[in-house]
């Protein structure tokens, strides 16, 4: 196998997004810092400040304070979702969040690579697509161009390369089926 050398000059030279998206990443960075700062309970504020960004979010939405959306235009949240705290929301790419999803503390969702056979390394901006009702357990990391599946479970500090399945539950590194999910009714429902 023939080896060659990272041309890191040719990947710092390429033009990784347009003038019109590094004016919005300018602007971002500074409205950012009233997103950060706002008081814990101000759900529907950051709602509102991520949707004048472009951001598509659905009702009842809960996205903490402390959570870092680095791309809101390419942010599609649905209703009585949640990003919790902490979690890091690395969406070069689209990522899409269903109806009643957990994103939990610390989570890292990363819509973001690099071609690494490529010498220049350019940048992939994979999507990433989370299931209705799926749960991305604390501190779980999901890789570009991962779905995961409707009612899935993602562990706690689970690294997830590969899809997952629909009603699985999936834990460890990298990531397996540890069993299905079963959801009991409530009693009186």
């Amino acid at each position: 196998m023939q080896k060659t050398s990272l041309d890191i000059a040719a990947n710092r030279e390429a033009i990784k997004y347009p003038g019109k998206i590094q004016i919005k990443r300018l602007l971002w960075g500074t409205i950012r810092l009233f997103f950060r700062h706002s008081p814990r309970m101000f759900f529907g504020f950051r709602s509102f400040v991520l949707k004048l960004f472009g951001a598509k979010i659905g009702d009842n939405v809960h996205i903490y304070n402390s959570a870092v959306i680095y791309m809101p235009w390419n942010l599609d949240i649905g209703d009585w979702s949640s990003i919790g705290e902490h979690a890091y929301i690395y969406n070069l790419g689209i990522i899409r969040i269903g109806k009643a999803v957990t994103i939990s503390y610390r989570s890292h969702l990363c819509a973001g690579t690099h071609d690494y056979e490529d010498p220049s390394m350019p940048l992939l901006k994979s999507p990433i697509f989370i299931g209705d009702q799926a749960w991305i357990c604390t501190e779980a990391f999901v890789g570009p161009g991962v779905t995961v599946g409707e009612g899935a479970v993602v562990g706690a500090r689970a690294v997830v390369v590969k899809d997952v399945s629909p009603w699985t539950v999936v834990a460890g590194n990298p990531a397996h089926i540890i069993k299905n999910r079963e959801i009991q009714r409530a009693s009186g429902a």
